[in-house]
């Protein structure tokens, strides 16, 4: 598999009410192939949310985005485009970050959670700069991520309840 340029077709999700941001690195290529935000099934984003909320496990995109702002939260992620491989984080090359600036301006963002390492390293670098605005790394909720089960990723992640 080869590197290829990748142009982040998702729109971000917020409306005026949304309060937190959290920010992945790039789609995969599930997510991708699926058009919405953490579509591989096997990644446990929806899963920690809903655990996190006490909800059901939104199904749909449609169910998917109501849940995401019912509970005040704006998803996006750190890059508009890329040079990558498949999905690996770690090939990522030739970055465009995303104007997170444009949720920032429209909204009323508390807090800003980056979803693991490498979507930290990526805020760290191309939006911290320009918004000055700290993020919360909070423990991927990828599959490669297997030494942190649901139980653990849960309770890490309840500090967006704030």
């Amino acid at each position: 598999m080869e590197q290829q340029h990748q142009i982040h077709t998702i729109s971000p999700v917020y409306n005026e009410h949304s309060r937190i941001l959290i920010l992945g690195s790039f789609p995969s290529v599930k997510s991708r192939e699926a058009g919405f935000f953490y579509g591989h099934p096997q990644n446990r984003f929806w899963k920690v949310l809903a655990n996190v909320f006490q909800a059901e496990v939104p199904g749909t995109i449609e169910e998917k985005k109501a849940f995401l702002l019912e509970h005040r939260i704006a998803v996006w992620d750190v890059i508009g485009q890329c040079e990558i491989t498949g999905s690996s984080d770690s090939s990522i090359r030739n970055v465009v970050p995303n104007p997170i600036s444009k949720i920032l301006e429209t909204t009323k963002i508390e807090q800003i959670f980056v979803n693991g390492k490498k979507a930290e390293q990526l805020y760290q670098r191309y939006i911290y700069p320009q918004t000055k605005r700290n993020a919360i790394c909070l423990p991927s909720t990828s599959p490669a991520n297997a030494s942190w089960n649901l139980e653990k990723l849960t309770e890490a992640w309840k500090i967006v309840l704030g």
